[in-house]
């Protein structure tokens, strides 16, 4: 999962400091370093938006370094012949940056009112760098909010100006970026889901960190990493196996789930496991569900529950739940359904709980919570989204997003998969829990049994054998995926549960040929 410390770790600002302090104490002189950054950013920009047709550029020039390396970029911009202009909204600048600043002069590239830049192609925001810890106020605010609503396409330089780095809330007023070129190391702020509607299409400026400085900084134990979506899909998938496999070597899934109600969640679920290429899988639905889901699903083992008055799953019939390699529960379940839940709680049975198994749960109360996923003897899997967990640790409710998250997968033990914008994976480990942020997503999820389809994925994968941590990363982004070529062919209106799941596997079949 990890390609190596400098291209998957997410710092803090405190962090990137210390790294650059000791890039600056190694030798590598502050100008060099602003040179190299400038001169990468200058040939992504031109990739991205050629001369022909971007010729009119606006430069955004703060008073630190960041707007330093855009005085750079204006330079070198002037030199392929576009027509370059500069907004200087600060009075001071650091020292380097007044030099370059001076130097643009002189080149005849003209320093101009805010209200000049309104005939630019684009715009390159090097207002503030990573560090920012002040709100934004005053004419500077004034000049984002004013530039955010001309419709200009935007390059900021390592995060949007009026971003926080660490915890990626806005600072009175911020930057609306078209494209973010994060600059050196992930920043943690860029990947949280404040910071989403304001980052656009997020890439890495790399500027060869070595990478014994980033370890001497973070640790090789360091807790929070970015998935890198394209390698997981290259080198993760398809799964293998031996040619003499048979189905039982390939995994049985339990799936606890639907009810009158919510009948349509187990199917969804069922679809999931299956994309997997899990080689049993049972069902276990209300009985008056049976015909149903057998229709749906006529390779599973479905299996008829008694119900309540409601519908739900009154209780399990006498199952030997040693038989399954994992169980997936929750999914349409409904609360009335809440001793189901605590029976494959109490089973020691690699666990996912989901949608209703995860409000069962909640019901116990967060002392509970903590003390019966702490006894079992396998590995659970939570599957929250922000509501949910708020409901199962209410006492981190006014936490940030990813301390709670830790915070949580630490207090229980389970891995928790917190589903967003900016899905967060934690892992609890030995030396405190691992969080993997999956950076790519699309809106086209934000519906009604997405994560039904999801959480079967998460079983599937984890009945064949694969470890919590990896299931769990493996299925989001294969499910994130997915949904994104989707909706690039049929726009994020036409990306349904079904279609999606029903995908899965012709977008493994795509992306292994690209």
């Amino acid at each position: 999962m990890i390609e190596s410390l400098s291209s998957q770790a997410i710092a803090t600002a405190s962090q990137m400091q210390a790294i650059e302090n000791l890039i600056f104490q190694a030798g590598m002189p502050v100008a060099a370093l602003m040179e190299k950054v400038a001169i990468r950013i200058t040939q992504r920009l031109t990739e991205l938006y050629p001369a022909k047709d971007c010729p009119h550029v606006g430069i955004l020039v703060g008073s630190g370094h960041n707007g330093g390396d855009a005085l750079v970029v204006a330079r070198e911009l002037h030199h392929q012949g576009r027509q370059v202009k500069i907004y200087t909204p600060l009075a001071k600048s650091k020292p380097l940056t007044r030099v370059h600043g001076c130097y643009a002069k002189s080149l005849g590239i003209p320093s101009v009112s805010l209200e000049s830049l309104q005939d630019c192609d684009l715009l390159i925001d090097g207002l503030f760098g990573f560090g920012l810890v002040r709100e934004v106020i005053g004419d500077v605010a004034i000049a984002i909010n004013t530039i955010n609503n001309w419709q200009i396409p935007i390059v900021s330089i390592d995060l949007p100006s009026g971003i926080h780095t660490d915890h990626g809330g806005i600072m009175g007023a911020a930057i609306h970026a078209t494209n973010t070129f994060c600059l050196g190391l992930w920043k943690r702020g860029l990947l949280t889901e404040s910071a989403t509607p304001y980052v656009g299409k997020l890439e890495k400026i790399d500027f060869d960190i070595p990478e014994q400085f980033t370890i001497q900084i973070l640790g090789k134990q360091h807790p929070l990493w970015r998935i890198n979506p394209k390698a997981l899909m290259r080198d993760r998938f398809p799964i293998t196996r031996n040619s003499i496999t048979h189905k039982y070597e390939v995994g049985h899934l339990l799936l606890v789930a639907g009810s009158q109600k919510y009948g349509g969640a187990a199917i969804l679920a069922a679809m999931g496991a299956k994309a997997t290429g899990i080689g049993m899988l049972s069902i276990a639905v209300p009985k008056s569900l049976k015909p149903i889901i057998l229709a749906q699903v006529p390779d599973a083992l479905v299996i008829g529950c008694p119900e309540t008055e409601s519908g739900a799953i009154a209780s399990l019939p006498d199952l030997d739940l040693q038989k399954y390699q994992a169980i997936t529960c929750g999914c349409g379940l409904s609360l009335d359904a809440f001793p189901i839940v605590e029976q494959v709680v109490n089973s020691d049975r690699p666990l996912i709980l989901d949608a209703d198994g995860l409000n069962a749960l909640a019901s116990m109360g967060k002392a509970q919570i903590i003390e019966r996923l702490n006894q079992r003897n396998s590995s659970s899997i939570l599957t929250p989204h922000w509501g949910e967990f708020c409901r199962l640790f209410p006492d981190l409710r006014e936490v940030e997003r990813l301390e709670a998250l830790q915070t949580a997968a630490n207090q229980t033990k389970a891995t928790i998969l917190l589903k967003g914008a900016r899905t967060a994976i934690a892992v609890p480990e030995k030396e405190g829990a691992q969080t993997w942020i999956n950076p790519e997503s699309t809106a086209a999820l934000a519906r009604g049994g997405s994560g039904d389809v999801l959480a079967g994925m998460i079983g599937g994968l984890l009945a064949q054998g694969i470890s919590s941590r990896d299931a769990v990363i493996m299925a989001t982004v294969w499910h994130s995926q997915t949904a994104i070529w989707l909706a690039n062919q049929r726009t994020e209106m036409g990306v349904d549960p079904v279609t999606l799941a029903q995908n899965l596997l012709p977008f493994l079949q795509i992306s292994k040929s690209q």
